[in-house]
């Protein structure tokens, strides 16, 4: 079994999509959700996401660790997605090592449990130098955190609008 599955793209590839795709085979699926309503902006997309997933997934908002995910009881989870975590974490002003840290743990508890995990981040080296010192720092951060995940990962899809490109793994979507 594939435990740790990672997407990675840019905004709007088709990332959360795909994660749900390769959820849906499997029984009891927890969707974990990162974002939190800060504007009204940002409600309406969280409400038009939520219409996005299946009604047999259960939701649960991630609010301090990812860790706590295992508090629930599921087979199979998507966490959707590592951008805005790591942006809070970022903004509540922990530390990159903290922060790469805290998800090395999280990892590693993966690895002890017959779960399987899809992770979903933003591909955030592929575009322009950001000119703010604050933006910047929040490339890096989530530039190493994604390489982490990647190497942790049994399989990594990019997304490029809207189509799947395995990077790393044996299989596309279990097809030999």
């Amino acid at each position: 079994m594939d435990k740790i599955i990672f997407i990675l793209g840019g905004a709007r590839s088709g990332k959360s999509s795909y994660a749900i795709e390769l959820a849906k085979k499997e029984k009891n699926v927890l969707f974990a959700a990162t974002a939190s309503p800060s504007d009204s902006e940002m409600k309406k997309r969280i409400e038009k996401h939520k219409k996005s997933r299946p009604k047999n997934f259960k939701t649960v908002e991630i609010k301090k660790e990812l860790s706590e995910i295992f508090k629930e009881n599921f087979k199979a989870a998507i966490i959707d997605c590592l951008t805005i975590f790591v942006a809070g974490k970022m903004v509540s002003g922990r530390s990159e090592q903290k922060i790469l840290a805290e998800i090395k743990k999280f990892l590693t508890e993966i690895k002890n449990k017959n779960k399987k995990i899809i992770i979903v981040s933003n591909e955030v080296g592929g575009g322009i130098i950001p000119r703010n010192k604050l933006a910047r720092k929040f490339r890096d951060v989530l530039g190493n955190t994604n390489r982490m995940i990647s190497g942790f990962s049994d399989k990594v899809y990019l997304m490029t609008a809207g189509i799947p490109i395995l990077i790393k793994g044996d299989s596309l979507l279990g097809v030999k």
